[in-house]
């Protein structure tokens, strides 16, 4: 089913990096998050293929909520 790639807080998506079918390495920054005034990058933890991207520039997601899927 792959790895989901969750958010950690309660925040708004300012920019999303990856599309769906592009290829990412371990230290890629995937989706950047703002939550009070910081901005929190949410990097791969692994190399592999972006299979969904379940969020927009301009969302707000809670924690816990799934950012990406990833093969």
């Amino acid at each position: 089913m792959g790895h989901m790639v969750e958010s950690e807080l309660v925040a708004n998506v300012i920019a999303v990096q990856v599309e769906a079918g592009a290829k990412i390495s371990a230290g890629d920054e995937l989706v950047l998050l703002e939550s009070m005034k910081m901005e929190i990058p949410v990097v791969a933890e692994s190399d592999g293929t972006v299979r969904e991207v379940k969020v927009t520039v301009g969302d707000v997601v809670q924690d816990g909520e799934i950012l990406l899927v990833i093969d």
